[in-house]
C-alpha cells in the first residue's frame, strides 16, 4: 500500500516538476514547439478541425462556438490508450462514471453527470445504436471496441431538443473509418491470452468519392466475472463494417455505412439454492446489425441530409443445464427515417430544422412481438458573430404510447476577456418508456416518459487547440417521472392488479449537480499534462420514499482521470493514466458500499520506422482489487505488447 502512494505522489510530482523547470529556465531554455506536438500523422493532437460538424449538436460550425458541454476523443486519444477496453479513453472526459458485470465484453454501463446508463443516447456513425428489447432500451458499451473508431464525441447535458428520445444524460456520437489513409492494420496480445487485431483499407478521393472498410478480431480468456469465483469467463467478438460516399453532382452525395458485429460472452449468475453471484457455465451470444443509407446536399447557403438507418441487436443466453437451445432470448430492431437541414440567412444568422419517424420493435422468449413509433420535428435558430453566439430551438414528438412531448434548449457563448470565454447552456430531454416496461409481462402500457431540466454554466480560458486551455463549469439536471420496478409480492390489488410478479411505473425523481474541470497544457518541450475531474452530488428527491437524500447507486463523489505524454525524442512516447474514484453505493438504500479505487496505467510507443510503430503498457500497475458494481471482479495488473502499420 505505501508503494502504491509513494508512486502515486511520483506521478504527481513529475509533472509539477516538469512545469517547474521550465519556468525556471527561463530564455535561456530551448523554445517550446507550437502545439500540436510534431508526432506521427496518425496521432494528430489536434482535438478536431476547428470548422467541421458537431454531429452531437446537430450543427457544422466552430467547434468552440458553442455553449454545450461537448468533449471530443480525436484517435489520438483512441490510440494513445491503446487496448480493447472503450471505458479508458471515456474515463478522459470529466463526468463520466462506468460500471461493468465482470471482463471484457461483460454489460458496461456509462453515466454521465449522475444519469443512468439507459439515459444516454448512443449513435454510431448517425446510426441510433440501443437495444429496444433491453429492459431500459439502452446501449451496452461492453459491445463496442474502440479499434475501429476515429473519434468520439459526447455531449453531457440533456439536448431532446435535437435528439427526442433518450438525451437525458447526454449524447455519444461515435465515428467509425478515416478515409485519408489507404492501409491500416493494429495486433496486440497480452494478460488473460487477450489478443485483439484490426484492420481498415480506403480508397477513392477524402473530399469526393470515397469509401472504407474495416474488420476487427477481439478474444481473451478474461477472469472470473463473480469476484468469489474461480472460472475464467472468457469473451471473444468479431466486427465488420464500411462506409462510403459517391459523388453524383457538384452538390449532392450518396452516403452509406454499415457495421455487423457477433460476439459470445462467459457469464456468471445466481445459481440455485444460495442465488448468490457464483461461477456457472452460462453463455450469451450477441449479434449486432446496423447501418445508413442517404443524400447529403451541400451549398454555400443550404445544406441538407436526408437518410434511412437501422439497427438491430439479438441476444441468445443458453444455460447447458436446460439443453443446447436458448434459455433466454431477444431481438430488437429500431428503422429511422430522418430529414435534417441549415439554411444560413446573412452573415450572422442561420436556421436548422428537421424530423424524423422512428419505429421499434421488440420481441423475447417469453414476450410476443410488440412495436410502436413515434414522429419528432424540431427547429432552431443560431446568431453568430464569433466573439458572441448563442442558439435556441424547440422540439415536438408524437409517441403512439404517450401522445406529444415538448422539448427546448438553448445555448451561447461569449468572449468576456482575451482568451477567456463564458459558456452556458439549458436543456430538457426526455426518455420514452422502453418496449419491455410497456408491453413485456411486467409491462404497464400508462407509463409516461422520464424528464429532466438541466443547466450549465463554465469558463474556458484558452482553446482546445492552443498549447494550454481549462474549462471549469458547474452544472444542474432534475429528473422526474423516473421509471422503476415494483415489487408485487405479497400485494395484489392496485397497480399489482394481475401482475403477481411485478410492475414498472413512474416512481423516482432525481437531482444531479456539481463541478467539473477539464484541462490540458504542453508544460515544458515534449511534456503533455492532461486532467479531467468531476465532484458528483446526486441523490434522489422521490417525494415519500425510503430512499429519498440517498446517493444514486454507483454514482461516485468524485472521479479524477490525470495524463501525462512525454516524448523525450521524436520518435518515442512515454505515458500514464491515473484513474482516481470515491466511495459510492450499490444500491438505491445504500447497504452496500463500492470502495474507492486508485489505478494507474503506463504506456510506451516507438516509431520503428515511418510506418510501423511497437508500443506497449502495464495496467492497474499496483494491482488494485476494487469493484464497479458489488459481487464483480475487475481486471488485476496485466502487460500487453503490440505494433500498429500504416501505409
Amino acid at each position: 500500500m505505501r508503494l502504491k502512494y509513494l508512486l502515486l505522489a511520483l506521478f504527481i510530482a513529475s509533472g509539477l516538476a516538469q512545469t517547474g523547470r521550465a519556468q525556471n529556465q527561463g530564455n535561456e531554455a530551448e523554445p517550446a514547439p507550437e502545439f500540436p506536438l510534431e508526432i506521427p500523422v496518425w496521432e494528430s493532437h489536434t482535438p478536431r478541425d476547428v470548422e467541421s460538424e458537431i454531429v452531437v449538436n446537430g450543427i457544422t460550425g466552430i467547434y468552440e462556438s458553442n455553449g454545450l458541454p461537448i468533449t471530443a476523443l480525436t484517435e489520438y486519444d483512441l490510440t494513445s490508450v491503446q487496448g480493447l477496453d472503450i471505458t479508458r479513453a471515456l474515463e478522459r472526459v470529466p463526468g463520466v462514471a462506468i460500471s461493468r458485470n465482470g471482463g471484457p465484453g461483460s454489460f458496461t454501463a456509462v453515466r454521465v453527470r449522475g444519469a443512468e446508463g439507459e439515459q444516454l443516447l448512443v449513435l454510431l456513425d448517425g446510426v441510433r445504436m440501443a437495444d429496444p428489447a433491453a429492459p431500459g432500451g439502452g446501449f451496452d458499451f461492453g459491445n463496442m471496441l474502440p479499434g475501429n473508431l476515429s473519434e468520439i464525441e459526447l455531449l453531457r447535458s440533456s439536448n431532446s431538443t435535437i435528439w427526442g428520445s433518450d438525451a437525458i444524460g447526454g449524447v455519444l456520437h461515435a465515428t467509425t473509418g478515416d478515409s485519408t489513409v489507404d492501409r491500416s492494420f493494429k495486433l496486440e496480445y497480452g494478460s488473460f491470452d487477450q489478443l485483439y487485431a484490426t484492420g481498415r483499407l480506403a480508397f477513392g478521393n477524402h473530399w469526393d468519392s470515397h469509401a472504407s472498410v474495416y474488420g476487427g478480431f477481439a478474444r481473451s480468456n478474461g477472469f472470473s466475472a463473480a469476484a468469489a469465483g474461480n472460472e475464467p469467463d472468457g469473451f471473444r467478438q468479431t466486427e465488420v463494417g464500411g462506409k462510403g460516399k459517391l459523388e453524383l453532382t457538384e452538390r449532392l452525395r450518396l452516403a452509406g455505412n454499415f457495421r455487423y458485429a457477433e460476439g459470445e460472452l462467459e457469464i456468471d449468475g445466481f445459481p440455485a439454492p444460495n442465488f448468490v453471484l457464483a461461477d456457472t457455465p452460462e453463455t450469451q451470444e450477441t449479434r449486432q446489425l446496423s447501418g445508413a443509407v442517404g443524400l447529403e446536399y451541400r451549398s454555400p447557403s443550404l445544406d441538407l441530409d436526408a437518410r434511412y438507418s437501422r439497427a438491430d441487436t439479438e441476444r441468445d443466453l443458453f444455460d447447458p443445464a436446460t439443453g443446447t437451445a436458448p434459455a433466454y432470448a431477444t431481438n430488437g430492431t429500431s428503422d429511422r427515417i430522418e430529414a435534417r437541414g441549415r439554411l444560413t440567412l446573412g452573415d450572422d444568422w442561420s436556421l436548422q430544422a428537421g424530423t424524423e419517424r422512428l419505429w421499434t420493435r421488440f420481441s423475447t422468449t417469453f414476450d410476443a412481438a410488440k412495436q410502436t413509433h413515434s414522429t419528432g420535428a424540431y427547429a432552431q435558430l443560431s446568431y453568430d458573430r464569433i466573439w458572441f453566439v448563442v442558439n435556441a430551438g424547440i422540439r415536438i414528438d408524437e409517441h403512439r404510447d404517450f401522445g406529444s412531448e415538448w422539448s427546448f434548449g438553448a445555448d451561447g457563448s461569449v468572449d468576456v476577456a482575451p482568451g477567456l470565454r463564458l459558456h452556458a447552456s439549458y436543456g430538457e430531454g426526455f426518455k420514452a418508456p422502453s418496449l419491455f416496461q410497456l408491453h413485456s409481462d411486467f409491462g404497464n402500457p400508462v407509463l409516461q416518459p422520464e424528464r429532466s431540466r438541466g443547466a450549465d454554466v463554465a469558463l474556458e480560458y484558452g482553446s482546445r487547440t492552443d498549447r494550454s486551455f481549462i474549462t471549469i463549469g458547474a452544472f444542474r439536471r432534475d429528473t422526474e417521472n423516473l421509471i422503476g420496478f415494483v415489487s408485487c409480492f405479497g400485494v395484489t390489488t392496485g397497480i399489482c392488479a394481475g401482475r403477481p410478479f411485478g410492475t414498472y411505473d413512474n416512481i423516482g425523481r432525481a437531482r444531479a449537480q456539481g463541478l467539473e474541470v477539464e484541462a490540458r497544457t504542453q508544460a515544458t518541450e515534449g511534456i503533455v499534462l492532461g486532467l479531467a475531474y468531476a465532484l458528483l452530488d446526486a441523490e434522489d428527491r422521490t417525494r415519500g420514499s425510503a430512499t429519498r437524500g440517498n446517493d444514486l447507486a454507483r454514482r461516485p463523489r468524485h472521479a479524477l482521470t490525470a495524463t501525462v505524454d512525454w516524448w523525450p525524442e521524436d520518435s518515442v512516447k512515454f505515458g500514464a493514466d491515473l484513474r482516481v474514484v470515491s466511495d459510492s453505493f450499490d444500491d438505491a438504500g445504500n447497504f452496500t458500499p463500492l470502495g474507492g479505487y486508485e489505478v494507474l496505467t503506463l504506456r510506451v510507443s516507438w516509431d520503428a520506422t515511418d510506418h510501423v510503430t511497437l508500443f506497449g503498457r502495464v495496467e492497474n500497475l499496483w494491482d488494485e482489487t476494487y469493484q464497479t458494481a458489488a459481487g464483480y471482479a475487475t481486471p488485476g495488473r496485466g502487460a500487453y505488447i503490440g505494433a500498429r502499420a500504416r501505409f
